[in-house]
C-alpha cells in the first residue's frame, strides 16, 4: 500500500516528538521518557469533492509490529499539509480499527481468501462492532490514554495461527460537507438530501428507514447549494499510536463495546444470540414539550454478562444531539457514565454544535469490578427537541481480569 510522504506533512512532528526520531516513509517513531513508544501514521489518500462521501476500508495499513501492549490510540482528519480538518468541512463520522489474521505470502490485493478477523470480547455476533479502537466526531476530545500496567495486548506469537500473520485495517466515513444544503442533516446521512432509496445491493429500502448508514454509502452525494462549486482535495486520517514492549508486569486488558440497540434472541435449544442494530432513529418531542426539559430520548437495554473483572476504562460514543450514556451494574450501582461535549467556536476540535469530545472513567483499580454472570444496564441519552437520525448508543469498556498484585 502506498501512502503519503511529503516533507511538508512531517515537518510538524520533529517539533512534537522531542526525544530522538526515526522518519519512515509515512510515519514517524519516537520514544518517550517513560518508555513507551510512539509512532505517527497516515491512512491512505481520501479523495472528497463537496457533498461527497468516502466510506473505505485499508487493509494492512502501518502499525506497531511484535509482542506489545497497547497504551492509546488516536486519530483525526488533516490535509495535504498536515493541518487539522474541521468538522463544519469534512465531517468524521467514524473510524474503526480492526486486527485480523492473513495467510502468510497472501496479498490483500490478490486474495481476500483466509482471513481471519480477530474480535473484542463485546457481545454483538458475527463482524458487528469487533474493532480494537473507534471513535467519530469526538475523536479530537476523548482520552484513550491506559494507565500502567495495563495494556491491550497484541502480537502475542501464541495467539497467531501458524502460517498466518498479524495485520490491521482501518475503515473511515468521512462526509465532505462544504457547500451542502443542510449541513446537520447530511451528517445524520438523511435519505432524501442524498436522493437514496436503495442499498448497496439494489434492493429497496423501507419507507420508514429515514437516515442512517444504508443511506451515506460510499461515493454517494449529499444535496449541495444551488451553483456551490468547490475544490477537490485529499484528506488522510492521522493516527497516532502508543504502546509498550510486553513483558511480564503488563496486566492485560480485554475489550467490550456494547450497543443499546442489542436485543437477545434466544429461541429453544439454540445458543442466545446478541442482535445488535448499530444505529437508531430519535425521534422530536411532541410540540407542546419543545425547548422543555422533557425533550429527551431514554433508551435502555439490558446487557449479560458471562464472564467479569476490574474496569480499568470507559467511554460512550454518541451522535449529535447526545446528552451521556450510563452502564450499570445489576444492583444499580453506576459503573461509567460518559458525558457528551460540544463546541463552541470553528477551529477544530471546538467546532460549534457538534460532539467533539467525550467523558471518560478511570476507576482506580479494583474498586470498579464487574462480577461474572452479572446482567449490565446501558442507558443512552439523547436530547429530541428535534430529530436525528442514524444514531448511536455505544458503550466501550476495559477490563482486567485480575489486579496487576495478582499478576503472575
Amino acid at each position: 500500500m502506498r501512502l503519503a510522504s511529503q516533507d511538508g506533512v512531517f515537518s510538524w512532528l520533529i517539533l512534537l516528538l522531542l526525544s530522538c526520531t526515526t522518519l519512515f516513509s509515512s510515519s514517524a517513531f519516537g520514544k518517550t521518557e517513560n518508555n513507551t513508544n510512539i509512532a505517527v501514521f497516515l491512512s491512505p489518500k481520501i479523495e472528497l469533492s463537496p457533498g461527497l462521501v468516502s466510506n473505505k476500508y485499508y487493509y494492512d495499513v502501518e502499525f506497531p509490529r511484535g509482542h506489545i501492549a497497547l497504551k492509546s490510540f488516536n486519530a483525526e482528519v488533516v490535509d495535504e499539509a498536515g493541518n487539522s480538518v474541521p468538522l463544519e468541512e469534512t465531517y468524521l463520522h467514524h473510524w474503526v480499527v480492526v486486527k485480523y489474521h492473513q495467510p502468510k505470502n497472501v496479498s490483500h490485493n490478490n486474495s481476500l481468501s483466509g482471513i481471519v478477523v480477530v474480535r473484542n470480547s463485546g457481545l454483538c455476533e458475527d463482524d458487528t462492532l469487533g474493532q480494537y479502537y473507534g471513535l467519530g466526531s469526538e475523536t479530537r476530545g476523548t482520552a484513550t490514554d491506559i494507565p500502567d500496567p495495563f495494556g491491550i495486548v497484541v502480537g502475542d506469537p501464541a495467539e497467531i495461527p501458524y502460517g498466518y500473520e498479524e495485520k490491521w485495517l482501518i475503515n473511515v466515513h468521512a462526509i465532505d460537507t462544504r457547500g451542502v444544503e443542510d449541513r446537520m442533516g447530511c451528517t445524520e446521512c438523511r435519505c432524501d438530501l442524498y436522493n437514496v432509496t436503495k442499498d448497496e445491493n439494489g434492493k429497496p429500502l423501507s419507507p420508514d428507514y429515514k437516515g442512517g448508514l444504508l443511506c451515506c454509502t460510499d461515493n454517494t452525494k449529499c444535496r449541495l447549494k444551488k451553483g456551490f462549486q468547490g475544490p477537490k482535495r485529499n484528506l488522510y486520517l492521522r493516527y497516532t499510536v502508543k504502546w509498550i514492549n510486553w513483558d511480564s508486569f503488563v496486566v492485560p486488558l480485554k475489550i467490550y463495546i456494547v450497543d443499546v440497540t442489542d436485543t437477545l434472541n434466544i429461541s429453544k435449544g439454540m445458543v442466545p444470540r446478541h442482535n445488535c442494530k448499530v444505529e437508531y432513529d430519535v425521534e422530536g418531542c411532541r410540540q407542546g414539550h419543545k425547548n422543555s426539559s422533557g425533550c429527551i430520548d431514554v433508551r435502555r437495554t439490558n446487557l449479560p454478562m458471562q464472564t467479569g473483572g476490574y474496569v480499568i476504562y470507559g467511554v460512550g460514543h454518541q451522535h449529535s444531539g447526545a446528552i451521556g450514556s450510563t452502564l450499570y451494574g445489576q444492583d444499580g450501582r453506576v459503573i461509567c457514565s460518559s458525558t457528551a461535549i460540544y463546541g463552541n467556536g470553528t477551529e477544530a476540535g471546538n467546532e460549534k454544535g457538534y460532539v467533539v469530545g467525550m467523558s471518560t472513567c478511570y476507576p482506580q483499580p479494583g474498586s470498579v469490578k464487574i462480577s461474572n454472570g452479572e446482567t449490565l444496564t446501558l442507558e443512552v441519552i439523547y436530547n429530541n427537541t428535534e430529530m436525528h437520525t442514524g444514531v448511536m448508543g455505544l458503550f466501550y469498556y476495559l477490563v482486567a481480569e485480575q489486579l496487576p498484585h495478582q499478576h503472575t
